[in-house]
């Protein structure tokens, strides 16, 4: 829960920033924010949800 809730908000930041700066209309925006909510509800959820928890798992198992 804790890695899901960064990585919602490291995005929202990042969306924030790129709004901002005029890298994206906020359109756009908002199109990508609901194909992130609509694809939550596929199928396809587990399968990204285990895609980000190994790289999450893999970047925590760097050290320098």
């Amino acid at each position: 829960m804790a890695i899901s809730l960064s990585v919602v908000l490291l995005l929202a930041i990042i969306l924030v920033v790129l709004i901002r700066g005029g890298n994206i209309k906020a359109g756009p925006a908002i199109v990508a924010v609901l194909f992130g909510f609509f694809l939550a509800s596929t199928g396809m959820a587990p399968s990204i949800n285990r895609f980000v928890h190994s790289i999450a798992e893999t970047i925590n198992s760097i050290s320098f």
